[in-house]
């Protein structure tokens, strides 16, 4: 079995003991059945990861003891900035989790014309931490070991005008876009907007802040499918994925 992988907001020394929180002790102990001297890796969500030895199982709580500490190379070189409007139901969730696992740095939740609900601020807090363990359960999986960060919901207008990056891409249906360009950005910014589109005053401000409208084929593509297919595209042009 493949050493199961867990997120620690801990920090790793070499050397160290470290009880592991709560859900990560119902994970190894009653999930995987995982005995004392069985091996496990932790992240930190900030790029270093160590493998560590169970010492102790409790009822809800695993001690483990940390070894040597390292810096594996798996993210990529290109930094990507995910702006993706809000979707019902788990698409969003699911669009950002697979997301993480194709590279993405950032991600901001985005409200826009045909986006027809909003996030209560009594439930942001929940929201917010929900998508972040969305993501960090995504690192844990792919074996990433920086956690992108999850920004609090926004405008699409705002985002536009915010955002900075080498290259900015924002996915529309109706324009016979160039490729993508050869030369090798350090940054990319990409928009996607929700399911029924953006409209022409969203796209025209995405141009007017140096958006370039790029199409993915001929097929319209759903809301939480297109940030797959773009990143993928992305990564195999300018990411660790061309490698």
């Amino acid at each position: 079995m493949r050493t199961p992988r867990i997120f620690s907001d801990q920090p790793l020394l070499a050397g160290a003991e470290l009880v592991l929180n709560e859900n990560a002790a119902q994970y190894l102990g009653k999930v995987l059945r995982a005995r004392v001297g069985d091996d496990v890796i932790l992240f930190d969500g900030q790029g270093q990861q160590t493998t560590a030895s169970i010492q102790a199982i409790g009822k809800q709580s695993i001690s483990v003891l940390l070894g040597a500490v390292n810096t594996p190379q798996t993210e990529s070189s290109l930094q990507s900035h995910l702006g993706l409007c809000l979707s019902k139901g788990d698409r969003f969730d699911w669009a950002i989790q697979k997301a993480t696992e194709l590279g993405v740095s950032a991600i901001s939740p985005l409200y826009s014309a045909r986006v027809d609900f909003t996030v209560p601020p009594e439930r942001l807090a929940k929201r917010l931490a929900h998508w972040q363990q969305i993501v960090s359960s995504a690192c844990e999986q792919s074996g990433r070991v920086r956690i992108p960060t999850v920004n609090a919901p926004t405008s699409l207008t705002s985002w536009v005008s915010e955002a900075v990056a080498d290259v900015k891409l924002v996915l529309h249906c109706d324009v016979h876009s160039a490729p993508l360009l050869a030369a090798k950005p350090q940054s990319v910014a990409l928009l996607i907007g929700p399911e029924g589109g953006l409209t022409d005053e969203e796209v025209a401000a995405a141009e007017q802040h140096h958006f370039q409208p790029w199409q993915l084929g001929p097929r319209i593509l759903r809301t939480e499918t297109a940030p797959v297919v773009a990143l993928s595209v992305i990564g195999a042009q300018w990411g660790d994925m061309a490698q």
